[in-house]
């Protein structure tokens, strides 16, 4: 039996207390154990991750140099704010998380012209790099120990 995917459309309007509506694209990334959220708005640059503000969530300039490629490979730095929500793993897995959602995003947001620069920079493929599990008989770690020569 075989499953269709549903395509859904491209971009979500809200409205806000006041009425107004507010247009934004959805996208969700993921790395290790960490689910990204994004809603990508056109707007001042602002980010904010779980309420904070990005730079304050993901100190650092080499996080910075990360979270900031998806824009800095399609050329939009600060056209677009983004408010993005972030579970599980640690800050490593949120942060590749993060770029993962906000490429996709800004792939949904104009594939045609985004989405070969993003491809070719490998910032739409999820890293399927995960912790190994742990294995019966090796004390506290995945792997085997090196064996020992024999005396």
């Amino acid at each position: 039996m075989t499953t269709k995917k549903v395509k859904k459309s491209k971009k979500t309007s809200r409205r806000t207390k006041r009425g107004r509506k507010k247009a934004y694209v959805y996208a969700v990334g993921r790395r290790k154990t960490a689910i990204a959220r994004v809603r990508l708005f056109k707007g001042k640059g602002e980010i904010l991750v779980n309420e904070q503000s990005i730079e304050k969530y993901f100190s650092g300039e080499v996080n910075k140099i990360i979270y900031l490629k998806p824009f800095r490979v399609t050329k939009t730095e600060g056209k677009y704010s983004a408010t993005i929500k972030v579970v599980g793993s640690g800050r490593n897995g949120q942060l590749g998380a993060v770029s993962h959602s906000l490429a996709r995003a800004l792939d949904k947001e104009n594939s045609e012209l985004y989405h070969p620069l993003l491809k070719k920079a490998g910032l739409l493929t999820r890293d399927p790099r995960m912790k190994e599990r742990r294995k019966p008989g090796l004390a506290q770690s995945a792997r085997a120990k090196k064996q020992s020569p024999k005396r």
